[in-house]
């Protein structure tokens, strides 16, 4: 039996997931070839550490959705079955106008009684809205019913008449949204709401870094990793394969597939040439069908001490500056260090143009916007870090209706049936959406593999 051949484009969670799940579903010969621009794998999967101290942070990815209270949760089992441990997180403060408002209590008490009853009837109208089965089952595998434009959600937050209450909404999702509620659909919106809730989903993270999850997936792949490796062109050839050509260090190197899997962030689908007239514009439609960029900026910094458990004993809470953000106690992964990590996750306009200030800027910005009550926290500073995710995510994943799973995947399918997508952006912006993503293209593959087989078997 002939050995297939497969490309895969780009080494984040997708790729790996991708030759992972391939691998494991293929009944035939399978050679495996990775293409990563950058000099490791993993992509925004990141954990890296801090020069001053043998301290690690999460400067990519912050946490896992744990949808396992409904049903199978492949993301879960995935980085069981890598013999990862995981640590819930939780978190429901938010420190608005300097107050810590953690329940309808507070809300009342700091924002008043006007505040609180709108924020509970929007609460139970997102809750009659979408059941916990349906935040489960959101995706439309089959397509939506329909193909009008969803109303965006800043019209649903506009009927929240309460002006405290609709700024108190804003803040807790923005920077999950990554983008503004004016850019956004109401279910995605709703989901982000709806995902503070335990009841509709929890979240983890892996003990130790969640990079290990990328490490352990390539040390389990068999394939040729091609690092540095910066994919430029993709055509098909005359017997009906796909060529990959891709820039090393000034060089240039052609391979020639049975398959291709494009599994990048939505944002470098155009830092590749898709050539032939029919797959140039297969590619730019996809690419415009999805283009709704959501932005993240991280800022970590690392502290003597973690001095705002005097306060805190969750591992996150929301803050009411640029625009809403999220504070990550970092150093609650490792509950065994001494110092103190504190990360800011700012999302959506406010992430995209602080990103053109300078590091320093932003470190000063993220430490001025501590609360009063943890001002005295500078004295305790020792260094910090910047991360730029500038159109790392989606801000409407699926679309303005979502199309079919075969549809998603293969932008192509007349000419170019064995160029295949990957990605999040056609899901959930999640790296559970990721997995989903890759799942379904593996399993795809493996049966038009088995397929060709039994067909040139019978033809002999």
């Amino acid at each position: 039996m002939r050995t297939r051949t497969v490309g895969i484009i780009g080494g984040g969670p997708g790729g790996l997931m991708t030759a992972y799940a391939l691998q494991k579903a293929a009944n035939c010969p399978v050679r495996i070839t990775l293409f990563e621009a950058s000099d490791r794998v993993g992509g925004k999967i990141l954990t890296p550490q801090f020069a001053r101290a043998s301290v690690h942070y999460e400067a990519g990815a912050a946490e896992f959705y744990d949808y396992s209270l409904f049903d199978d949760d492949p993301l879960k089992e995935l980085i069981a079955e890598m013999g990862l441990s995981i640590r819930a997180m939780g978190g429901p403060a938010t420190i608005l106008n300097g107050q810590i408002v953690s329940n309808l209590d507070d809300v009342r008490s700091h924002l008043g009684p006007r505040a609180a009853s709108a924020l509970s009837a929007f609460d139970r109208l997102a809750k009659d809205r979408m059941t916990p089965q349906e935040f489960y089952h959101s995706d439309h595998p089959d397509g939506s019913a329909s193909e009008a434009i969803e109303a965006r959600f800043d019209t649903m937050l506009a009927a929240v008449a309460e002006p405290e209450a609709r700024r108190y909404i804003e803040q807790l999702i923005h920077s999950d949204l990554a983008t503004e509620p004016c850019l956004t659909s109401t279910s995605y919106g709703l989901q982000n709401y709806l995902m503070n809730d335990p009841a509709y989903m929890r979240i983890y993270g892996i003990e130790g870094g969640n990079e290990q999850l990328p490490r352990a997936l390539a040390s389990r792949i068999d394939a040729t990793f091609c690092l540095g490796h910066k994919v430029v062109g993709v055509a098909g050839t005359d017997d009906g394969r796909l060529r990959v050509e891709s820039d090393h260090n000034g060089l240039r190197r052609r391979d020639e597939f049975d398959f291709v899997v494009v599994a990048l962030p939505h944002g470098h689908l155009r830092s590749i040439e898709f050539r032939g007239d029919r797959l140039a514009a297969a590619m730019q439609k996809h690419h415009a069908y999805y283009d709704h960029p959501a932005h993240y900026l991280r800022i970590t910094a690392l502290f003597e001490r973690p001095f705002w458990r005097e306060c805190f004993t969750d591992s996150y809470w929301m803050l009411d500056r640029f625009g809403g953000c999220c504070l990550y106690d970092e150093s609650s992964r490792e509950p065994a260090g001494t110092h103190g990590v504190l990360g800011w996750l700012l999302g959506g306009t406010a992430a995209e143009q602080m990103s053109r200030q300078t590091d320093e800027q932003l470190i000063a910005e993220a430490i001025d916007s501590l609360p009063s009550f943890l001002a005295h926290g500078r004295d305790y500073f020792i260094e910090a870090r910047v991360h730029r995710w500038v159109g790392a995510v989606n801000a409407m994943p699926g679309g303005a209706a979502a199309r079919s799973l075969d549809r998603r995947h293969q932008p192509e399918p007349t000419d170019h049936p064995n160029l295949f997508v990957v990605g999040d952006y056609m899901l959930d912006s999640t790296l559970n959406g990721v997995l989903d993503s890759a799942q379904y293209v593996a399993a795809w593959l493996a049966t038009t593999m088995l397929e060709n087989a039994e067909t040139l078997h019978a033809e002999r």
